[in-house]
């Protein structure tokens, strides 16, 4: 998941503050799921994956495939 996330902020030229703005956590708490020390709530998982217009799946690495089933 880490991976998918900096992938997904990085494609977008964003930095990790800004995201942590957009999620409404403190920096630390973004750079802490970046590097896996910790695990996004899911409220965070939903708000970056709406954002990314990707899956919950695909952050999550159950799927390769970003796009959004609706």
């Amino acid at each position: 998941m880490a991976e998918r996330l900096r992938a997904c902020r990085k494609e977008r030229g964003l930095t990790q503050a800004q995201i942590a703005v957009y999620c409404d956590i403190t920096e630390k708490a973004y750079q802490n799921y970046e590097l896996m020390t910790r695990e996004p709530k899911l409220e965070i998982l939903m708000r970056l994956a709406d954002y990314y217009q990707v899956s919950l799946d695909y952050l999550t690495g159950r799927t390769d495939r970003r796009e959004v089933n609706r």
